[in-house]
């Protein structure tokens, strides 16, 4: 992992890479987090984050899964790609002003089922489940959420 100042300078510079899980429940709900970290903090937003320099796209998607879902038995296989998508912030993680974010980030629906009480709590405060239409007409769901299901202006 890079010093925080060095990856600061690196957010402030490049656009970033990460990958998006999109999970839906069954029964037409979709899951959702309530976020506590920057960029996003405070919105209800999917889980996700961000490939690692020499990480290949297998690797992650499974580290990511396991970080943000606590499953370490999901696969890049169980999922389909749903595209490539950019999320642009207006701050960043470290909140040092005038430093914005680009991510450019894939998204994925998984074809698994996930149970809300076993989801870790690093990124996410709470969880829960909404449907398409709860999370277009939230505006407590980040835009760049709303994207994955019907904004296609943010896909790239």
């Amino acid at each position: 992992m890079l010093p925080i100042p060095m990856f600061l300078n690196v957010v402030d510079a490049t656009p970033l890479v990460a990958i998006d899980l999109i999970i839906e429940n069954g029964t037409g709900g979709y899951l959702l987090g309530w976020r506590v970290n920057k960029p996003a903090q405070g919105f209800w937003f999917v889980p996700g984050g961000r490939i690692r320099k020499n990480e290949r796209l297998d690797d992650a998607f499974c580290r990511i899964a396991s970080e943000e879902l606590g499953r370490a038995d999901l696969r890049r296989a169980d999922a389909d790609l749903l595209g490539a998508y950019e999320h642009l912030y207006e701050d960043n993680f470290s909140g040092q002003a005038g430093i914005s974010t680009h991510y450019v980030v894939l998204g994925y629906k998984l074809r698994d089922a996930i149970e809300l009480a076993s989801l870790p709590q690093l990124q996410h405060s709470a969880y829960r489940w909404a449907t398409k239409e709860e999370i277009t007409s939230d505006a407590e769901v980040h835009l760049n959420t709303r994207a994955y299901f019907g904004d296609s202006l943010q896909r790239t």
